[in-house]
């Protein structure tokens, strides 16, 4: 049995799906206003990898991500850029999946963009106004009364009282509570805009995942995930509209990925330690972010450092050697062994990733053993479990040539590489020892290393 973190109930729970062997999932996605950074690649390979292991597990997974392609971030970056908003969305959505395929990260079931639900978005508002949970404002906008839900602060474990003490309503505000907040906001000059039954405007963030969520998943679904910044005020608000619309449960389990620190500090771009996914990717191959990204709890805060991407690149790079010059066995001619069984206890255990790469690892000396001992039959079925395992986390599918002949750089290419290995194989055939011991140091110097096998010589990025 799974057993998931919720932090709803804050205690690892049996996870069981409202319908035997389906799970419904939505994970709060972008707000596509900018490239997207390492916080991004955390929540997006988390989820990523969840939903491969429930798959594996044998679980029918409906995984909805969306896209918030409407906000305040976007309309001032779209001013600031003198673009139209819809093309500065466009363009951001692009690049994120860009990024994200780079990362190995599958595509989810469905994407549902903010300003596509716009009639579902009215329809719920419609629905908390006429039951008291809302009111509208005189200048346009439509708020959530939070005093009308009794158990608001469920998730976050704040008090009602606690939150307006101290509180301010900005004077342009006209909500009647500091706490209520934004269902609705009307359109200011110049403004995208929809029409609405309370004028011009569009809707507030909240609401959004609260339409989408239940328009793709039904009033009641079973994994909510998310950043650790969405905890509150966006999810406890997620909550509590949807609880008040529907009258139902919103979600049974909440889950939230850790936070990124960059050397123990908090990312922040006003600490100048702000990185996208594609400045880290210029540095270090994409697999390597990704196994970076894996190797920790999904829970736990991921502390990115020079030194902690280059170890990631290490212990990766150990995993491909063990596959490196062997033909896995076929998949069909390999049944599961103890090490599936350690997977899978590593993964059930609230998708424990160190736990399951610790199995890895033990997979890969497994297979070096093999090697050492002639072993070849045995090498080749314990590469085949390797790659097997590798694949529920997104790692291993590459050909460990290609992993370790990417992206050389630099001013040789892979054809100048197999000529120096050439003649350097020509000057110890005539025992020129010397030579082959300069054209090595000469590789070496320039970030390539040679590996020397009985079955020849084999090149690799430092």
């Amino acid at each position: 049995m799974i057993r998931i973190y919720n932090t709803l109930t804050q205690q690892k729970e049996e996870f069981r799906p409202i319908e035997p062997g389906k799970v419904r999932m939505y994970v709060c996605g972008m707000t596509v206003y900018d490239y997207c950074h390492l916080g991004h690649a955390r929540v997006l390979v988390a989820f990523d990898v969840i939903t491969r292991y429930l798959r594996h597990r044998g679980y029918d997974v409906n995984y909805v991500r969306n896209i918030t392609d409407i906000d305040d971030k976007i309309l001032r970056r779209a001013d600031e850029n003198g673009e139209p908003y819809d093309e500065l969305t466009d363009r951001m959505i692009k690049a994120m999946h860009e990024d994200e395929a780079r990362l190995g990260v599958l595509s989810p079931d469905e994407e549902p963009r903010a300003t596509a639900y716009i009639d579902e978005i009215i329809a719920m508002i419609h629905k908390l106004i006429a039951g008291g949970h809302a009111y509208a404002a005189d200048n346009g906008d439509v708020y959530f009364a939070v005093d009308s839900f009794d158990d608001y602060g469920k998730l976050s474990k704040k008090k009602l009282e606690d939150l307006l003490a101290g509180a301010r309503v900005d004077v342009q505000e006209a909500k009647r509570s500091p706490a209520d907040f934004a269902l609705w906001k009307a359109a200011k000059a110049g403004e995208v805009s929809w029409p609405s039954p309370w004028g011009d405007g569009r809707p507030g963030w909240h609401i959004e995942c609260s339409a989408m969520s239940t328009c793709c998943l039904g009033e009641t679904f079973d994994i909510h995930g998310g950043g650790p910044d969405l905890l509150f005020p966006h999810h406890e608000n997620e909550i509590a509209q949807s609880e008040c619309a529907t009258g139902h449960t919103f979600v049974n389990t909440w889950m939230h990925a850790g936070a990124i620190r960059v050397n123990k500090e908090k990312m922040s771009k006003s600490l100048g330690n702000f990185f996208t996914i594609r400045e880290i990717m210029e540095k270090y191959p994409a697999e390597v972010v990704r196994y970076f990204l894996v190797s920790s709890h999904y829970r736990s805060q991921v502390d990115y450092s020079e030194e902690n991407l280059a170890e990631a690149g290490r212990t990766l790079t150990r995993l491909y050697h063990a596959l490196r010059g062997i033909v896995p066995a076929k998949a069909a001619d390999v049944p599961e062994s103890e090490h599936d069984e350690r997977f899978a206890e590593a993964m059930d255990d609230d998708f424990n990733t160190a736990g399951a790469i610790a199995v890895l690892h033990a997979v890969a000396n497994e297979i070096n053993q093999h090697r050492r001992d002639g072993r070849e039959d045995d090498a080749k079925q314990s590469a085949a479990i390797l790659v097997r395992l590798g694949g529920v986390l997104g790692l291993l599918q590459q050909d460990p040539e290609a992993f370790f002949q990417a992206d050389t750089g630099g001013e040789l290419s892979a054809e100048d590489i197999e000529a120096m290995i050439q003649a350097r194989a020509d000057a110890r055939k005539a025992k020129n020892f010397a030579e082959a011991d300069r054209i090595r140091d000469e590789l070496l110097e320039k970030g390539i290393i040679l590996d020397d096998s009985r079955e020849g010589t084999t090149w690799r990025k430092a």
